[in-house]
């Protein structure tokens, strides 16, 4: 295989593009774009011949081309038909990560693999025809606004996704600076539909976060990867060195929520914790054949090494936690990852068009393949449940004897801070309401025993900084304790 085109994405999918396991950008040459022949049948013809492959029966797409062109009841844009031939080539394939992107939605693509993009800030995939978020980014709008791994975009600006391919879906998204997406989607768990607005933003890459954690006689490095991006193994590397000559006792490298990006990034970054006993990963091509990737790395790191894994961590993240598990014996902590175990490669089509196929399997150090099924953490641990409510939207008071959705996460809001309300089914009763009094007193508002706006604001503000307490974060503070051992 040539490395030289071994290194662009490996990605769930991005909100304003959508993505794959990426691990090249594989250039053609420029008479296998674009031949010197006037038809685009010859030009079909030649690029098949070209690839030394049999030749299918194009006469009959001519056939329904002509006939389409030539007598159709309206006139007909020639170029959409053209377009609609590749995207139903494509759509056959059943494949939610092999997509055809005209040259529009290819540029908006290839401006995510950029230092920062205005939109709303999360990653998704398309799973069964469905727009699913995969894992909004660290501080983004959506991240803010309440979006969740594993939502369902049911509308966007009230307006029907159905039967949409993901980039449409995600182009009706995307939007200015300051603008607002209304989303209304569909999240496990909850009966009815949420409905969810999101003011858009410039999206930065910084996708590196570092920190030294005191944990009693230990000092452990913290690093938190976001995603994979061009600068991100660079700026990994340089944090690590910062830690280690703090002398830390350990290392917890953090992939929750990230949900992919530039295979050279991961590559990279597994070069400097991976020795060369065993593959880093392995690639495997439609015949079977697998070509495991090695670091050159000969001896491992003298401290620990622990990884926070979630729902979230998705393909480049998986190919790092797989690598540290198997190859290193490293431990994972937290909830099973998404489980993308594919390979695409994006190819240009010559007129900006480009088409991104899955052409490869991704395997662990040991040969699993983990499509569909995810990397099982060594330690399983869930965060508290006030960490996966979704937002409280209220628009008119609730009172005593009500009964609805909001008045349920309002219920679990108010439990997970500590104000017990005996009940989590929606049913507003006299206990609710004495908590809601003891919340009110707590943070200074009228103790009325009502939730209003306002309540459901000093509400969210309060969930949301006990979930950035990081006494709260019980895969966090199992990762510190693993330590002491």
């Amino acid at each position: 295989m040539n490395r030289k085109w071994m290194a662009v994405m490996v990605s769930g999918a991005l909100v304003t593009g959508a993505g794959g396991t990426y691990i090249g950008m594989k250039w053609l040459e420029p008479e296998q774009v674009q031949t010197q022949n006037t038809t685009k049948e010859n030009q079909m013809i030649n690029y098949v011949k070209n690839k030394g492959e049999s030749l299918p029966d194009l006469a009959k797409i001519a056939q329904a081309y002509d006939l389409i062109k030539g007598s159709y009841v309206e006139t007909v844009d020639e170029s959409k038909l053209v377009e609609g031939a590749i995207q139903g080539m494509v759509s056959t394939l059943n494949d939610p990560y092999s997509v055809y992107m005209d040259a529009k939605t290819a540029s908006q693509f290839n401006e995510t693999l950029e230092s920062t993009f205005e939109g709303i800030g999360a990653e998704m995939t398309s799973k069964d025809g469905k727009a699913i978020i995969v894992a909004p980014y660290k501080n983004s709008p959506a991240e803010k606004a309440g979006l969740k791994p594993k939502d369902e975009i049911i509308k966007v600006d009230g307006t029907s996704v159905k039967g949409l391919d993901l980039y449409k879906v995600t182009t009706k998204i995307r939007g200015k600076k300051g603008t607002t997406v209304t989303l209304e989607i569909k999240r496990e768990g909850v009966s009815d539909p949420l409905e969810i607005k999101v003011k858009r933003d410039k999206i930065p890459m910084e996708t590196v976060f570092a920190s030294m954690k005191e944990d009693g006689t230990k000092s452990i490095g913290y690093i938190e990867i976001t995603q994979f991006s061009q600068n991100t193994a660079a700026d990994f590397k340089r944090e690590l060195s910062k830690l280690e000559k703090q002398k830390m006792d350990g290392l917890i490298i953090d992939v929750r929520g990230n949900p992919g990006g530039l295979l050279v990034s991961v590559e990279e970054i597994l070069s400097v914790l991976v020795t060369n006993q065993k593959p880093s990963y392995q690639i495997q091509q439609r015949d079977g054949e697998k070509l495991p990737y090695y670091s050159k790395l000969k001896e491992s790191k003298k401290y620990p090494i622990s990884v926070l894994v979630d729902e979230g961590s998705a393909s480049a993240s998986e190919i790092l936690a797989g690598a540290l598990k198997e190859a290193e014996g490293y431990t994972l902590i937290g909830e099973k990852t998404f489980g993308k175990g594919t390979v695409q490669q994006a190819v240009p089509m010559g007129d900006g068009s480009t088409i991104k196929l899955t052409m490869f399997k991704w395997l662990t150090p040991n040969g699993n393949w983990i499509h569909h099924k995810g990397i099982e953490p060594n330690i399983e641990i869930k965060q508290p449940d006030y960490f996966y409510i979704h937002p409280l939207e209220v628009e008119k008071t609730m009172t005593v004897d009500m009964n609805n959705e909001q008045i349920k996460i309002a219920q679990q809001m108010l439990d997970g801070l500590g104000y017990a309300t005996g009940r989590a089914d929606g049913y507003y009763d006299k206990q609710t309401e004495n908590a809601v009094k003891a919340f009110q007193n707590e943070v200074g508002l009228p103790a009325t025993g009502e939730i209003d706006p306002k309540t459901a604001e000093s509400l969210e503000e309060e969930i949301t900084s006990a979930i950035k307490n990081e006494k709260n974060d019980l895969q966090l503070q199992v990762a510190l304790k693993s330590f002491k051992k």
